[in-house]
């Protein structure tokens, strides 16, 4: 063997062709590369990443509901049932005073 295959081999050997770090930062948004501005990236970051993660189904009882389509979150666990929700995430800011006012209501209803 050569000289210079004998120190590629050491080269190798010493762990130096390991896999980059890719992202640290910016995560899932690092398919934007620079484009459209920090800011912008972090609000779709949020976004994107509660919108691929698992939420916590309530009749189940487990962590198994992913989005489906727009505004279709779906049960992978036991109960197998599919939920009407928001675009991206499962529970929107109105749903949330929406589903308040209806419990109030039917409170009442019930006096």
């Amino acid at each position: 063997r050569s000289k210079a295959t004998v120190s590629v081999l050491y080269w190798l050997a010493k762990g130096h062709l390991k896999m980059g770090k890719r992202t640290v930062k910016v995560g899932i948004t690092g398919k934007f590369g620079t484009r459209y501005g920090a800011n912008l990236r972090k609000r779709v970051k949020k976004i994107e990443i509660s919108q691929h993660s698992k939420h916590f189904c309530a009749p189940c009882g487990k962590f198994s509901i992913k989005r489906k389509a727009v505004g279709i979150w779906h049960c992978n666990g036991p109960c197998q049932i599919t939920f009407a929700g928001g675009a991206w995430s499962l529970h929107t800011a109105n749903s949330a005073t929406v589903k308040s006012t209806i419990r109030r209501l039917r409170e009442l209803q019930d006096k």
